[in-house]
């Protein structure tokens, strides 16, 4: 998977995430917290399905070549 998320798309991710989890799931106390776990998730291995199929991608180009082998 080539990395489609960048760095501030990431921290919103993140940031949006934890808290859906903290305030739905300890606050309503409710199993719809669980849909914090999407935007968490795809913040942290930094690729978003949604993304993929339109080409859509926020990194820049020296972010997602990385681990290019030098």
């Amino acid at each position: 998977m080539k990395c489609n998320v960048g760095g501030a798309d990431r921290a919103f991710r993140i940031i949006l995430g934890l808290a859906i989890l903290i305030v739905v799931g300890f606050v309503f106390k409710s199993w719809w917290a669980l849909i914090g776990l999407v935007p968490l998730l795809t913040g942290i291995v930094r690729w978003c399905p949604i993304y993929a199929p339109f080409g859509v991608s926020t990194c820049k180009a020296e972010e997602g070549s990385a681990s290019s082998g030098q």
